[in-house]
Order: C-alpha cells, then structure tokens, then sequence
C-alpha cells in the first residue's frame, strides 16, 4: 500500500487504517521483545552467567576481575616453599671424573685429592617388566598316598596375568588421567614394550569397581553426617544421550554419581541429600530445596556473575551496589574470621535497602505485563527481576557466609571437583554404556577422595586392587 492509497483509505475507511496501525505496532513489538532476547543470549558468556567457560567458543570475555588490587607483588611470596631440584644425600650411583694431567702436562695421578666438586643428574631408569615366577611344590604322601600341592597366593590365580602394579598404572592412566583406552595401550607398549589390549583394561576397571563398593558407602554416610558439603551436577554423554552426574563433597571427600536424570528423583538415587542435615551450598537450582531437613546456602559466585549480567546489559545501578556490598562482606570475613552481632546486622539491612532499589529500578525499566487471559503459567518476568526474587526469598541463605564461618562465600569446591567430568568428556568423549559411566563415577570418587588426603594415587589404586582400599578417616 503506496501513500496515496494509504490517505484514501483514511478518507473511505479510517477504523481499517487505525487496526492496521494497531497490528503494525503489535508485531513492533514482539520483533523488539524478540530482538532483546537474542541480543541477551549473546551477551552471556561464562564471565557473567552460569554457562561455563567452554561455551565462549572463540570469543572469550575480556578478563575483568572483581578482586580489589592487594598489596603483594606479583609472583611467589617470602617463605613460599619452592620445587627445585634437590641434591640426594645418598645417589644410587656414583660416576668418578679424574684430574689426570694439568694442562702444563704434568701427571696428576699421585697428587693429594683436595675435594671433589659434584653435579647430579636424576633421570628414570630403564623401563621394563619384572616377572615373578610362583612355583607350587606338589609332593606325595608316603604314609597316605596323597597328592598334596603347595598353596599359590591368593591374587595369583592364573597361569599368566598381570600383576597390581601394572594394573594399578594402567587404570591411573585411563581414570585419572583420563586417556582414551586406545592411548593407555600405546602408553604402556611404549613405556614397558608390553601392550595392553582394551578387553583386559575394561576387566581390571570393572574389578576395581567391585573392590570400592565399601568404600562408596562409606563416603556417602560421611558427606550426609558433615556439617557442610557442596552439591552441583552437569551434563555427561552416555550412549550418545545427555545424563547427569551429581557431585557432592567437602574439602576430604568427593561422591560423583552418574543417573539419566536431572532432578530430586536422582538426588534421592545418589543417597547423599536425602539423610543430609547439614547445611547444603548450591547455585539455588529449584530441586535441591525440596530437601527442608537441611540448611541452604547459595553460592555468591553465581550471583555475582548475574549481578555483572544486570549492571552491564540491563544497565541496573543497583547491581553494582550489591556486588561491592558482597565483596565486602567477603573481605571482611576473609580477615576478620568472625563479624560482630553489630556488622551483621548492618551487613543485612544494606542488603534489604539495594533489594527495594532494585525492585523501584527494575519496575521502572521493565513494566509489569499482566498475562492474557486463559494463558497457563507464571506470568514472564526480567532477568533483573527474576534475580531480585531471587536475592529476597532466599536472602538467609546469600547471608549464611556471615554467620555461620564453616560456610564458604562461594560453591568453588563442588565446581571444582565437576569440571574433571567435563575435562573426561572433552578428552575420552562419551561413555558407551551406563555401567561404563558407573564404574567411572566410583573409581573417580574414590581417586578424589584420596587426592584431598594426600595420599599417593598409584598407590591407592594397586591397594584397593589388593582388597586394602583407603578408606577416608571420620
């Protein structure tokens, strides 16, 4: 429609132009509200949500951190303890070096020695097999007539195997380092000339996941009886489908537990939350405050993130106030410990006061839409408010850190223990059948939980294979 039809119509039938008008600014509409949304999907990125850092693709954000500069210089710290080479007080060899003739050509050789300088090389000795040969005498009875053969060790019940040790470095390479099996055989043919095939390393993960079921309890029942411990989940890829692994831990112990689904009915499955009385640190995903026999608190991390979302793309004041609010609070727990009954309570009503600024702002930008008549569901909401409802139902538990000095700011020690799943996906892609992911979880468990007590990895794997597993102290 040209402009002189447009004003003949006007002439001949305004009420058609004014509903022309109307569905005009309708569609407007919606295309702005559609822009806004794509417009907000790529502004997220793992700087200022919860998508994590793999999903930056090639445009990684700007480094921008949220820590005040502090007063050490950059690098290691007076009294650091440092990781040189050290000197052996006994070497295993010893290689002599004579001064035999001085460049004048006078012989050295009955000259008194006055010291020796010395330099040492440490290096690996050459890699190989030792086998060990069991040999069962088998005798006759001269008073019976029996046959009577000597007892082999237990764990040597084949004519040839491969012994714990082996084993035990071969499943550190596919659990721990998290090689591909086709790599863990290249790797031991080239360390010890002695390829591994893929049936032998699957049985001797799989015998490992028996020996650790004990262990896996005991885990579970010491996570579910502290006083704080840490829940988070992601995505894994099992049979070319997304399931889920559900971790909890504290600083001594990690359960990972691998299930198809995402919610309460795997929490329950995983057997941590439901007998766990402590207070639970999550990033506030619905499902885990089902569990009201618990205390809640909320990772600040995550808020953080949303509240730089809210400052830099909504263009919300408020946020900024609450992110220095947070960080300070932060300092001040990090260097006092404990606050006083008095700096809490100032700490929550600055808390409360930023809530009602950002609930005036928020209205102000984002007017309430009231949902169309006969439409199901909650009525859609901005992200700014989204968070602000968010910030108020649980403000206990954002604040629990203040009180309460066993609760961390953040949920760093759960996301730290996920990321290896994500680091097992990137490297070994995905699992080819459930129990595969199982034996995982449960070895991973086990290989994390002695990693947080210090102990040597290799040589808890070659225990456990021997019926002797770690088992963490309560």
């Amino acid at each position: 429609m040209n402009r002189e039809q447009i004003l003949k119509a006007c002439k001949e039938d305004p009420e058609s132009i004014v509903n022309l008008i109307e569905g005009l600014l309708a569609t407007i509409q919606k295309l702005e509200e559609r822009v806004k949304i794509l417009e907000n999907q790529l502004s997220k990125n793992s700087r200022n949500s919860s998508k994590p850092p793999s999903s930056d693709g090639l445009r990684k954000p700007k480094p921008k951190s949220l820590r005040t500069k502090g007063e050490r210089t950059p690098g290691g710290q007076v009294g650091h303890k440092g990781h040189t080479l050290k000197f052996a007080v006994n070497p295993d060899y010893i290689v002599p070096h004579q001064a035999a003739t001085c460049p004048c050509g006078h012989n050295l050789e009955q000259e008194p020695l006055l010291r020796h300088e010395k330099r040492q090389v440490h290096d690996l000795p050459p890699f190989r097999l030792e086998v060990t040969e069991h040999q069962a005498e088998v005798k006759r009875c001269s008073v019976c007539g029996n046959i009577v053969k000597g007892q082999f060790p237990a764990d040597v019940n084949a004519p040839v195997q491969y012994g714990p040790r082996f084993r035990a470095t071969a499943i550190y390479l596919s659990q721990y380092q998290l090689l591909p099996y086709e790599r863990v055989g290249e790797v031991m043919e080239h360390l010890f000339n002695q390829k591994i095939s893929q049936g032998t390393l699957v049985n001797a993960n799989l015998s490992l996941y028996e020996q650790l079921e004990p262990v896996e309890r005991e885990i579970v029942e010491q996570i579910a009886s502290s006083a704080v411990a840490h829940f988070d989940e992601t995505g894994m890829r099992v049979e070319g489908k997304t399931q889920w692994c559900h971790v909890a831990g504290t600083d001594k112990l990690t359960h990972y537990f691998a299930h198809p689904k995402r919610g309460r009915e795997a929490m329950d499955a995983a057997g941590v939350l439901p007998i766990f009385h402590g207070t639970a640190v999550h990033d506030a995903w619905a499902p885990y405050f089902n569990y009201d026999h618990c205390h809640h608190a909320l990772c600040n991390a995550h808020i953080l993130r949303e509240l730089i979302y809210v400052l830099e793309q909504e263009k919300q004041s408020w946020a900024k106030e609450m992110i220095d609010l947070l960080l300070e609070a932060k300092t001040a727990i990090e260097m006092d410990g404990t606050l006083s009954a008095d700096d809490i309570s100032d700490f929550a009503n600055r808390y409360d006061r930023i809530l009602e600024l950002g609930f005036t702002e928020d209205a102000r930008q984002n007017p309430t839409v009231e949902k169309p008549s006969g439409k199901r569901g909650k009525t859609k909401q901005s992200k700014p408010k989204n968070l602000l409802d968010r910030l108020r139902d649980h403000r206990l538990s954002v604040l629990t850190f203040l009180s309460d000095a066993s609760v961390p700011f953040d949920n760093n020690q759960a996301e730290r223990d996920v990321r290896m799943i994500k680091v097992q996906q990137k490297i070994s892609g995905t699992f080819r059948s459930e129990q595969g992911a199982k034996v995982f979880c449960r070895i991973r468990s086990y290989i994390s939980t002695a990693k947080k007590n210090t102990c040597s990895i290799l040589d808890t794997i070659q225990e456990a294979l021997q019926g002797i597993p770690f088992l963490p102290s309560t």
